[in-house]
């Protein structure tokens, strides 16, 4: 990525996500070493910049799934090289374009991590990675939802904490068991 001019931004914006996800997993007491992380996620503001990083993800890494969520595109990049992210190790990037919302911060903004054992039951076990204190701590705020795409065939609910700077989600499948499930 340290190449590519249309990453430019994203590569300066590691160390503040990092710092951002360090200070908040600790405020949540949660280790994030001890979790599989799915995936990393984008944000921006622009059609504009989702083209350029689309472009320059695309010579760093390979389309996995283009899929639309919500009427907006998103795109899934499977990285050539794995991205260091605190203790995580990821190799697959979401580039959603832009919605409706707008985020205070254009560059990475969330990650996403596999709690294992399907959906049945999996909102008591993603809450069950939480402190009381954490769930409680002013500006924290949790939310259930369950995102599908067009053609997803496997449910994959998602519990999102954040605390309006850098999001941590849960979600029981990976996306890529996602995708291959839409090409069944």
């Amino acid at each position: 990525m340290k190449q590519i001019t249309e990453l430019a931004d994203l590569v300066n914006d590691m160390p503040r996500f990092v710092d951002a996800l360090t200070s908040f997993s600790e405020r949540l007491q949660l280790d994030l070493s001890a979790y599989h992380a799915d995936h990393i996620s984008l944000r921006c503001h622009q059609n504009a910049t989702a083209d350029r990083w689309r472009e320059g993800l695309a010579q760093c890494a390979t389309l996995l799934n283009e899929t639309e969520i919500n009427g907006r595109p998103i795109y899934l990049f499977s990285l050539d090289a794995a991205l260091s992210v605190g203790p995580l190790s990821i190799d697959l990037v979401e580039l959603p374009y832009p919605g409706e919302k707008r985020y205070p911060h254009e560059g990475w903004e969330h990650i996403e991590l596999v709690l294992s054992g399907g959906e049945e039951g999996f909102y008591a076990r993603a809450l069950e990675q939480l402190t009381d204190q954490a769930l409680i701590a002013p500006g924290i705020k949790v939310k259930q939802s369950s995102p599908k795409g067009e053609h997803e065939r496997l449910p994959n609910p998602t519990l999102a904490i954040t605390n309006g700077t850098v999001t941590i989600k849960f979600h029981p499948h990976s996306l890529r068991d996602i995708v291959a499930s839409e090409r069944e």
